[in-house]
């Protein structure tokens, strides 16, 4: 008997609703998308191959067609949902309740092209309840939703497809733009650039400890004479100076000074007393954006890895959709939060059902703020349920969902002020800040910033000691009210604005109406990917290449990399996904121009490719002997760093892992200076003579005996400058094409001059650490150890690809450590080599090799620990590996970060190695 075949997008919620739906209903899940615009060449429909906008897949002249192609590794999915077609008396479309999850449902629609009934169904939570009442509610696709993510869709791909082109001749290869991405890659540049711009500034204040009733509390001194003691907003960001001349500003011998007069001015006055009632509202119940910001702020998560937790969370149907900008709580959800509330904490903790206002304009990725399903799953039940991750995300869903049902916490804000005599008599006042908790309300569910409500209600109040106005301070063992226990000048320091993390990157986002919901993590993943922005800690850094890339952007697509432009086609988008607006015509404007202020992105692209000039660049500053400019440039191996024109003596590759705002003009500089001073002299080799260096180079820093003959030097001039010549002929092609020059004539062979010995360091040497014995312990390699017993051939320990190791022919052996190399006998290394081999990630004789570091644990007690691999450094907890992203430091690796990047690459799975394909001989067909 045909039953409805009722489609998802995740295998997951697939089981979760075929685990109450029973065999009333077959469930089948699409696993995501499963068709799109083609994403390489190989993808390109042959009916397309050779027309102007084949690579696109978008018909720029026939109404922005798309053509679209099923991903390989759905087709199988697609036939067995056609197979199962056969059986059903209705399909039932329930893909996520968002454009991207309609968008999905149209192209299942397309390409199944059923002959049954098709219903449309949208439910937010993934209850029995929920979705049997979306069944008897179902709806037609909505077309404007599906018009709104297809627009959305194309717009990306003409964006990408034809500003990365520019970015590949003006840049380097491989760089890529994105409408959203280049836009988030700014913001963290700009960021960047105030730091670099600050000037820190210094200033002192004076803090007193005054005790009173068995308490202790601290008072800080606020004006002097009339005028407010300055404080680090008074301080001009960019100069370091004040610019407020109505402040005192201390020094420290001024407040040292200042603190001895007051010492001897004792008795001092109580000069106010003010006690303020004060009520603190809950705050609303999670979106998407606020989600992700308090998980990275709580737990330290990135967005990438709160979202996936919130959609195994979904899937397995505990909390509603996780995809949402709207604060609004079902009338069930205010009652069963209820019910909760008065059960657990009592009565006077719940004074009605709250209900929030969504801010963000024009809500409608969803119509509810992410909540529990079940309020009566405690977040004690659910961590049993799930891994470690998804279990603290349901807690902080469900404490701040009950939270924001619950009553305003009543608290009793108390100021003190203080006044004692100065110079002359002037008047120095401090004050002190109290706070008491009359009534917890909703603070008994959740505490901003704390894990442990119970334990932070205590430190969230600030008790001062009785006293009024009248009141003296004396010291210790006088009779006064309050007592001096000591008077310190304090040094501060102006701060540089905090870098992007992802919570206050997303707050931005969100505030400018860039991106949506289901966009935020995606971006931030995109421009670490792509390696713009590196991690330190939870800060996003930009990288040089970011710097010059944005510097190109805003001179040449500067309208594009606007956040009002941005924020407008966002808006768009929302007209399109209402029906208010036609997708036709605003493809058209935004491809073609709207023939007044906006030229459009065809010509803007032509401008930018047909653009004029020497290749971009970001400026440190002038060299202040040669009177040139230093800038960074990106060229095919990263950025680097040019002195005027170039050439010898004037470029030299950046340091791995710096900031931008850490470099400038003094350390580039700094740079080029030890690059022309040429290698650093070790020693000298005592039984040849010969000078041993230590020096940079492509492939790492190394040890050399001896001067590189001349006519090395020469020749390997010559090919660098030949190689550059060819590159940048290559990279220019500024529309015309040079005539062929004619080939040079052959010399004549001569010998070869010998290159001298070299060594490369060994882990954990660098250039400055290297002494003489080391290097030449590293030159004398191979070590021979001596002759094999069993055929009379030499046995030898080195250092190679995959570490240090002991060689016996063709067969080779892991040693556990680098000292091995120096120390293994020949007994030890043939009983070794006896051993069957193992595998090359695990050393000889232990397990596993020593960890670099030792992280800390994660929060079901595992330890985390740094290892240097054979591929470099990683992560791992025993289960899982992850490799440490090239250029990041590994001083700058926390526990954070480190769970951080576990969870990303368990998420992605085990890497898939493709299937090895016979090779064909030469002359025979393959078989």
């Amino acid at each position: 008997m045909p039953i409805p075949l009722l489609i998802v997008e995740s295998p997951t919620k697939a089981r979760t609703l075929s685990g109450f739906l029973g065999n009333r209903y077959r469930v089948m899940a699409s696993v995501g998308h499963v068709r799109d615009l083609p994403n390489n060449a190989s993808e390109v429909p042959e009916a397309i191959k050779g027309r102007e906008w084949g690579s696109l897949g978008v018909d720029v002249d026939n109404d922005f067609r798309p053509h679209y192609v099923v991903s390989s590794d759905r087709r199988g999915t697609i036939r067995d949902m056609k197979a199962a077609l056969k059986d059903a008396s209705e399909v039932l479309l329930a893909t996520d309740p968002d454009r991207e999850g309609e968008s999905i449902s149209w192209h299942l629609l397309e390409l199944l092209k059923p002959k049954v009934p098709v219903r449309r169904i949208v439910f937010h939570e993934i209850t029995e309840e929920a979705v049997l009442g979306a069944i008897e509610h179902s709806r037609e696709l909505d077309r404007s939703l599906v018009d709104a993510q297809e627009s959305r869709r194309i717009l990306d791909r003409l964006f990408g497809y034809k500003v990365s082109p520019v970015l590949w001749k003006w840049i380097a290869p491989k760089l890529s733009a994105g409408r959203v991405q280049s836009v988030a890659v700014r913001l963290v540049v700009e960021r960047e650039e105030e730091r670099k711009a600050f000037r820190k500034a210094g200033f002192w204040d004076l803090e007193a400890t005054l005790g009173g009733e068995g308490r202790e509390f601290t008072a800080t001194l606020v004006r002097v004479d009339g005028k407010r003691v300055a404080v680090g907003k008074d301080f001009d960001a960019a100069t370091g100076k004040p610019g407020n001349g109505g402040v005192t500003v201390l020094d420290g011998a001024g407040s040292a000074a200042l603190a001895e007069t007051l010492r001897a001015s004792i008795p001092w006055d109580v000069t106010g007393v003010e006690e303020k009632p004060v009520t603190q509202h809950p705050a609303p119940p999670f979106t998407t954006s606020t989600l992700q910001q308090e998980a990275n702020r709580k737990l330290g998560f990135s967005a990438d890895r709160t979202m996936s937790a919130a959609q195994k969370l979904f899937d397995s149907g505990v909390i509603s959709y996780h995809r949402t900008d709207s604060t609004t709580l079902s009338d069930k959800a205010l009652q069963e939060s209820g019910r909760t509330i008065r059960g657990m904490y009592g009565n006077e903790y719940h004074g009605g059902a709250r209900r929030y206002r969504t801010k963000v304009k024009n809500a409608q990725e969803a119509h509810e703020a992410i909540r529990p399903t079940d309020f009566a799953l405690t977040p004690d039940k659910a961590g049993s349920r799930f891994h470690a991750d998804e279990a603290r995300v349901y807690e902080l869903i469900w404490k701040r969902t009950v939270a924001s049902q619950m009553t305003d916490a009543k608290l009793l804000r108390t100021t003190v002020e203080i006044t004692a005599a100065g110079v002359g008599g002037a008047p120095c006042v401090f004050t002190a800040s109290g706070k008491v908790i009359r009534f917890p309300g909703y603070l008994r569910a959740y505490v901003e910033g704390s894990d442990d409500p119970a334990a932070e209600l205590g430190d969230r109040e600030t008790l001062l000691p009785a006293c009024k106005k009248g009141d003296r301070v004396s010291l210790p063992g006088g009779d006064a009210a309050l007592s001096l226990l000591d008077l310190s000048p304090k040094s501060h320091e102006t701060t540089p604005p905090p870098r992007y993390t992802d919570a206050s990157l997303v707050k931005r986002l969100e505030d400018d109406g860039i991106g949506r919901p289901s966009t935020y993590a995606s971006i931030i993943k995109t421009i670490l990917d792509r390696g713009y922005v590196w991690r330190q800690g939870k800060a996003l850094v930009p990288t040089f290449t970011a710097l010059v890339l944005t510097v190109f952007l805003k001179e040449h697509f500067r309208t594009l990399v606007e956040l009002d432009f941005t924020g407008r086609i966002e808006e768009k988008l929302d007209l399109i996904s209402n029906g208010a607006m036609e997708r036709l015509a605003f493809l058209r404007e935004f491809y073609f121009g709207d023939g007044q202020d906006w030229s459009g992105l065809k010509t803007m692209v032509e401008r930018g490719r047909d653009r004029k000039g020497d290749y971009p660049s970001y400026r440190l500053g002038e060299d202040p002997v040669a009177g040139v400019p230093i800038v960074v440039k990106v060229g095919r191996f990263g950025p680097y760093i040019q002195r005027g024109a170039g050439g010898e003596g004037n470029t030299a590759s950046l340091p791995a892992g710096v900031a931008p705002a850490d470099f400038g003009l003094e350390e580039a500089i700094g740079v080029l200076t030890a690059k022309g001073a040429g290698p650093r002299i070790v020693g000298v080799d005592p039984k040849t003579g010969m000078t041993v260096y230590v020096m940079d180079g492509r492939f790492g820093p190394y040890v050399q005996l001896g001067e590189t003959p001349e006519k090395v030097m020469k020749e390997k001039k010559e090919k660098k400058e030949k190689k550059e010549k060819k590159e940048k002929k290559k990279e220019k092609k500024k529309g015309t094409k040079g005539t062929k020059g004619t080939k040079g004539t052959k010399g004549t062979k001569g010998t070869k001059p010998a290159k001298p010995r070299r060594a490369s360091l060994s882990k954990g040497e660098s250039i400055e650490s290297v002494t003489l014995e080391t290097a030449l312990r590293l030159l004398s390699l191979p070590r021979e150890i001596g002759l094999h017993p069993d055929d009379g051939a030499p046995v030898e320990s080195n250092f190679g690809r995959f570490g240090p190791y002991v060689r016996h022919g063709d067969d080779f052996r892991s040693l556990e450590s680098g000292e091995q190399v120096f120390a293994i006998t020949l007994d030890e290394a043939v009983e070794l080599l006896r051993q069957p081999k193992r595998a090359r990630k695990r050393a000889f004789g232990a397990a596993k090799a020593a960890p670099l570091k030792e992280l800390g644990a994660n929060p079901d007690g595992v330890a985390i620990r740094l290892f240097d691999g054979r591929y470099g450094p990683y992560i791992s907890d025993g289960a899982v590996n992850a490799t440490v992203p090239k250029g990041v430091p590994l001083e700058s690796i926390t526990l954070e970060s480190a769970l951080e990047l576990l969870a990303v690459k368990a998420a992605k799975g085990p890497s898939k190695r493709p299937a090895k394909r016979p090779r064909a001989r030469k002359g025979k067909a393959k078989t």
